[in-house]
């Protein structure tokens, strides 16, 4: 708590003395990186000031906050454009953007670094400026991760000395939240996205799984998710353009080795990113997103060297492929309003196999000298070139039909401030009305038995339909799916959707019978019902023929309790309504 605190006031100090200082002195963009012979990151207050000194030496620098993170620190964004324009909206007309995440996880800091000397190369010419590519980087987004830092927690990592913890103020792991949106640190981030729009975003990460010979290592986002043109430009161009670029660098680069507990000789399936992480979050606004990887082991000047190559290489490509990018989003976007079916769920395609040749070591398991147990001893002198399996390829399992508009009662605020957060477009009903729609009604789910990011998950969900006229009120909003929302509309609103918001929990209450009967009460009126409804007599006679339903007296009685009027039609309906005309 002391050093958090004393670090904030730090943080006050920089800010009130920086112009003074800056007046007096040439600031030094040697960074802490460089200084220590790349051993050693820097610290969340160097890093701003860093920034603060750039932008007030480079009028191609611009700094500006955005949004409040968990620790009681503001998000900040740093942006690089030669034009010095600074207003997106202008920026968009002309120019492609590339937004940069650092610092989701704090003590992965390999881009924290790699950024800052991107920046100061490019602004002082050492790297030549991009003419038709802006750069948008969040500098440290886990901030409260940043502050809480140590030594230890990176048990797998080769440096550097000291950096923050994956837990941000609260301990979430902000690589969770980009939906559910529990932290203020994931409400800002929508905020800056929302405001940047960018054309490709790129967080920087380090790996934690298996040992091979590569430094660097690509998570693009799935392919066939992203779908059409854009998911094709994505895996036969994108990709393939930058393994190449860093060839030419000297540079070795693979598919994210999706690998836990095993070898990767056999090969691996390709990660599959849904919309609770940062790139399946911005790809759902047809942004191209990727993940950089390097790997946990190598040394950490080697990492953010990298790293370093690897932004300098999607520059490159950005300037190349600019126009064409741009002109695959708005085709993307604009065959959105005539899609009639939307996938929800996908599986490996297992009939399709990328092959390539893997550096890897040989791996072996032995008896381990704490335990006894067979364990994975990786031997780096001896390393191999194989061909390997990558099985990169999805199929949708479950698709559907998608409606005209949702119906989101005024009573779920929750879930409208989570839209209003995103840009979603609504329109408020003026009055109230009927109007037909088609009601699911939770037909089975399944949950975790243990905590995961301060939820229960969901998952395995499916639903029942049934189409009916209901009453809604003055102020309810509809929503049309005829908007660029288009992606994050469904996949929050379809409960079967893995990251929609009904598995995050958000409407767990409707899951719970809030009214019911008391036995002694309620078999003088069963008895009733069935007496002067043939059709549910019938239907329960034949239900009876189920032995364990014959032998439990209760599940009769809340069986016919359920086909009457007395049961509360809010128990397990879904409560977000599609209107399909």
């Amino acid at each position: 708590m002391q050093k958090t605190v004393f670090i904030l006031g730090l943080l006050t100090i920089i800010s009130c003395t920086y112009k003074e200082k800056s007046n007096t002195k040439k600031f030094n963009f040697t960074t802490t990186f460089e200084k220590s012979n790349g051993i050693e990151t820097a610290s969340y207050p160097e890093v701003i000031t860093y920034y603060q000194h750039l932008a007030d030496t480079y009028p191609s620098i611009n700094i500006q906050e955005i949004g409040m993170t968990d620790s009681g620190v503001p998000l900040h964004i740093i942006t690089l454009n030669p034009d010095t324009t600074f207003d997106f909206k202008e920026i968009r007309k002309t120019k492609q953007i590339i937004l940069i995440n650092n610092g989701i996880h704090p003590g992965e800091s390999d881009g924290i670094d790699a950024t800052m000397l991107l920046y100061r190369d490019i602004a002082e010419g050492k790297i030549k400026p991009p003419t038709n590519t802006v750069l948008v980087t969040i500098p440290v987004y886990n901030i409260g991760g940043a502050l809480n830092r140590n030594s230890g927690t990176r048990t797998n990592q080769n440096g550097p000395e000291a950096y923050g913890f994956r837990g941000n103020a609260r301990n979430y792991d902000l690589n969770r939240d980009f939906i559910k949106n529990d932290t203020k640190n994931a409400r800002a981030f929508a905020e800056v996205f929302h405001t940047v729009q960018p054309d490709i975003f790129i967080d920087n990460h380090v790996s934690n799984g298996a040992d091979y010979q590569y430094t660097l290592t690509h998570l693009f986002t799935q392919h066939n998710k992203l779908g059409d043109e854009l998911g094709n430009y994505l895996h036969q161009e994108m990709h393939p353009q930058l393994e190449s670029l860093l060839e030419k660098k000297s540079w070795d680069i693979t598919p994210y080795v999706n690998v836990w507990g095993t070898t990767p000789d056999k090969g691996w399936t390709q990660f599959f990113d849904s919309p609770r992480y940062s790139t399946g979050y911005t790809t759902l606004w047809n942004t191209l997103g990727m993940m950089v990887e390097t790997h946990m082991l190598k040394p950490y000047k080697k990492r953010v060297e990298g790293t370093y190559k690897l932004l300098e290489s999607m520059i490159e490509i950005t300037e190349k492929d600019g126009n064409k990018i741009r002109s695959i989003r708005e085709t993307s976007f604009n065959k959105q309003s005539k899609q009639k079916e939307y996938p929800l769920k996908w599986e490996v395609d297992t009939s399709q196999i990328t092959k390539f040749n893997f550096k890897g070591y040989e791996g072996e398991y032995i008896p381990s000298k704490i335990t006894g147990a067979k364990r994975l001893k990786y031997d780096q002198n001896k390393p191999y070139i194989r061909e390997v399996n990558y099985q990169n390829y999805f199929k949708s399992t479950t698709a559907i039909e998608v409606p005209k508009a949702y119906i989101v009662p005024k009573g779920w605020w929750k879930v409208i401030d989570l839209l209003k957060l995103n840009q979603i477009e609504f329109e408020v009903l003026k009055k109230d009305s009927i109007i037909a729609v088609e009601t699911y009604h939770i037909n089975d789910y399944k949950t975790l038995k243990t905590p995961y990011e301060g939820h229960y998950l969901h998952y395995q969900t499916s639903v029942k339909k049934k189409v009916e006229s209901l009453a809604f009120n003055k102020g309810d909003i509809i929503i049309s799916t005829h908007q660029k929302g288009f992606r994050y509309i469904i996949e929050t609103l379809e409960p079967e959707a893995p990251d929609s918001f009904f598995n995050w929990n958000f409407f767990d209450t409707i899951l719970q019978q809030k009214e019911g009967f008391s036995p002694y009460v309620w078999e003088d009126k069963a008895f009733e019902i069935l007496e002067k409804n043939q059709n549910i007599k019938i239907a329960f006679e034949e239900k009876k023929k189920d032995t364990a339903f014959a032998n439990n007296w209760y599940a009769q009685l809340d069986w016919i309790h359920k086909q009457s009027v007395h049961y509360e039609k809010s128990h397990l309906r879904y409560p977000i309504f599609r209107i399909l005309k």
